[in-house]
């Protein structure tokens, strides 16, 4: 499918790259751009990727979600948009494959709240985060208070709420926002150098590894241990499981299947 907004790579190995494209607006995000990303992602389950990378284009990330339209809505309307953004960003938390956010520039509000759907963040230099809503008259509304509240602690989370801070990448790595800060100009070649090591990992064992971390994610220690456990043993019903294992004791490189 064309899109208006968006732009997909595809390598051919099996990663993809999406980039949000509205520059003119720092790729705010709007309807459209979030219908967009939504059938971009419904699509994504049924390709043959195994690794999706999301940046933008320009000097922006994504830098919010679009005042101009948001300041139209009455309570309804603003209903409806925060659960389009969340349930896009919760399908991209859900696609069984690992997704990266290489952030490089502003990742602002519903910015923030997509590059924190992604499994994988890492940063330019020159990024910065934040969740700047309460100086609108609103708070986030694409779970960006759920889910920074797990990644950064809720004492950490509700400072940056409540004041509207913008930090920089060198902050967002030391609160664990971003798992690596990279040069401006190095931070693709880090995304794919990170999706190729992901490539070379038995693809249902990334699977299932990505399903078990998301579901313990608000389990107790009692359940996620025993969730852990289910997947565990899961792999050893797959092909590549056999495989992985054969080749580590025929001093080999493993070739998986899928399956």
């Amino acid at each position: 499918m064309e899109y208006r907004f968006l732009k997909v790579q595809n390598d051919g190995r099996g990663i993809l790259t999406l980039t949000v494209s509205s520059p003119a607006t720092l790729n705010a995000l709007n309807s459209e751009i979030l219908s967009e990303l939504e059938d971009f992602v419904d699509s994504v389950s049924a390709s043959s990727a195994r690794v999706l990378v999301i940046t933008g284009e320009g000097k922006a990330f994504v830098a919010g979600a679009d005042i101009s339209e948001m300041a139209g809505l009455d309570e309804k309307g603003g209903l409806a948009f925060g659960k389009h953004g969340a349930r896009v960003f919760r399908k991209i938390e859900l696609l069984d494959i690992p997704v990266i956010a290489a952030v490089n520039g502003f990742a602002l509000g519903g910015g923030c709240e997509l590059a924190m759907s992604c499994d994988i963040r890492i940063a330019s230099a020159k990024a910065s985060f934040g969740q700047p809503e309460v100086n609108l008259g609103i708070i986030p509304g694409f779970s960006g208070t759920y889910r920074l509240s797990k990644i950064a602690g809720q004492a950490y989370a509700k400072e940056l709420i409540f004041t509207g801070r913008r930090i920089k990448a060198e902050e967002a790595f030391r609160i664990g926002l971003v798992s690596r800060v990279t040069e401006p100009e190095a931070l693709m070649e880090t995304a794919y150098s990170i999706a190729e090591e992901i490539l070379t990992s038995a693809p249902l064992a990334v699977s299932y590894a990505k399903k078990c971390l998301n579901e313990n994610y608000d389990l107790d220690s009692e359940g996620a241990i025993e969730l852990e456990n289910k997947w565990f043993a899961k792999c050893f019903a797959t092909g590549d499981q056999k495989e992985g294992m054969s080749a580590f004791l025929d001093k080999r490189a493993p070739e998986f299947k899928n399956r």
